[in-house]
């Protein structure tokens, strides 16, 4: 194999690998790139064998070939080098990397230790927005979980019916969920429900892939893995087998008490006041009358804070507790200047919502603290 790749091309498709390959594993091919040179472009393709991502740049190509070189360093000599063309050359076991006056000799492993991945077929694929996706995933990807033996809540939920599409992800403690309205698939795909478990690292090399555009993304379904398709990147995964929780009967339907706040004065507030939290419960508390909320912390080993709040509230007043963190991972990915939580009692769960027109339906719910 040999090829002339310009610098800035190679990098930004190798950047995308990172977070695909592990640097300890068992399988040691497993931490390496597979490379394909042919016609005009270069291929690249990397897994852990839950997640992989297929991807293409131009290239000068003078010789065709194939070979795995170590993802991670290629990835940091690549980086080092100057903005120029990166000559690459596959020797007897190794492969040669040149810039300008650098030169380097990477040793590779062997092609045929590294696992075919299935392809997708194009078959029942479904058109989805990529800026709507992106925003989506950033709305729920911080409620995932990764510890619970419940492995089924170690992802999100993808739920696609007719003009619908839903993303639901929770940690027993807090659930995200979000909805929208994209364009209806073919009438046999749409008359149809489908839910799939995305694993958690799938959802978050998902949320860096759509970073890198806003175009369409081609959503397949296949046996046993999911194909997301954008340009000339897919990132391939594993399904996880299980069924996720009912998220349906989680989300309140009578909680009548309602009071807003402003996003980034809610924000500051918390932020201050959390500094004198429980290092370990993290908890504060909404002591919410009318038309003002007080947020305190108390720690028998710090002391204590406050801060006083006006917000639009007329019910009777209430008091709860929540971990400031989970709060403040809501506020952190919202965009509008208001929020909304609804409430019923000190201990049944709690809505928020961003307040303000948006393309989608966005819903958190917050289980309270018992203090």
């Amino acid at each position: 194999m040999e090829l002339v790749v310009r610098k800035n091309d190679l990098l930004r498709e190798l950047q995308l690998y990172q977070g695909i390959v592990e640097r300890k594993n068992t399988i040691p091919v497993l931490a390496n790139v597979l490379i394909e040179a042919k016609g005009e472009e270069v291929w690249f393709l990397a897994t852990d064998l839950e997640v992989a991502l297929r991807s293409r740049c131009a290239a000068s190509v003078a010789k065709a070939g194939a070979l795995t070189v170590p993802a991670k360093k290629l990835y940091e000599i690549v980086r080092a080098l100057p903005e120029t063309d990166v000559r690459i050359h596959e020797e007897k076991g190794a492969v040669k990397v040149a810039a300008d006056r650098f030169d380097s000799r990477i040793q590779t492993l062997p092609l045929d230790d590294f696992p075919t991945l299935p392809g997708a077929t194009g078959q029942g694929s479904v058109t989805l927005p990529g800026t709507l996706l992106r925003e989506m995933v950033e709305k729920i990807q911080f409620a995932m979980t990764s510890e619970d033996t419940r492995y089924y809540l170690n992802g999100a939920l993808l739920v696609l019916h007719g003009p619908s599409m839903v993303l639901v992800a929770t940690d027993g403690h807090r659930l995200a969920h979000v909805s929208a309205t994209i364009p209806a698939a073919t009438p046999e795909a749409a008359a149809e429900e489908t839910r799939v478990i995305l694993p958690k690292k799938t959802v978050w090399e998902l949320g860096r892939l759509l970073a890198e555009t806003d175009g369409e993304i081609h959503y397949e379904r296949g046996e046993n893995h999911l194909f997301f398709t954008v340009g000339g990147r897919t990132l391939i995964s594993r399904m996880i087998e299980g069924q996720f929780p009912a998220f349906e009967r989680v989300i309140p339907k009578n909680n009548d008490k309602r009071v807003e706040f402003e996003r980034e004065r809610i924000t500051n507030a918390i932020r201050r006041v959390s500094l004198l939290s429980n290092e370990r419960s993290r908890a504060i508390k909404f002591e919410i009358e009318k038309e003002k909320v007080e947020v305190s912390s108390n720690s028998a080993e710090v002391g204590e804070a406050r801060e006083e709040l006006a917000a639009d509230f007329t019910g009777s007043p209430l008091q709860i507790c929540f971990n400031a963190q989970y709060v403040q991972d809501f506020l952190g990915v919202v965009k509008t200047d208001q929020v909304a939580m609804e409430l019923k009692d000190e201990v049944s769960q709690a809505i928020m919502r961003p307040v303000g027109t948006l393309d989608y339906d966005y819903t958190y719910v917050l289980m309270p603290m018992r203090i």
